[in-house]
């Protein structure tokens, strides 16, 4: 099951609910059900670089000295 982040549109309280297939969502603050669902930090994640600071992943990200497109992965 997801665990999704909400904001109550009536109360601006905000919290993570695991969401089962259609389940009926309300806030547990107040009991509305006008939901907003957040963008979720672990949705979009954050990159850590590698220990000599520069960013791990494919072509353009390597670190090649002569820039992106120039390591044989590209």
């Amino acid at each position: 099951m997801p665990i999704f982040e909400f904001v109550c549109k009536e109360c601006d309280q905000e919290f993570e609910e695991l969401v089962q297939g259609s389940t009926l969502r309300r806030c547990p603050s107040c009991e509305s059900e006008e939901l907003e669902k957040k963008l979720s930090g672990f949705a979009v994640g954050t990159a850590v670089p590698r220990a000599g600071g520069l960013p791990a992943g494919p072509c353009g990200s390597c670190g090649h000295p002569d820039g992106p497109g120039a390591c044989r992965l590209g």
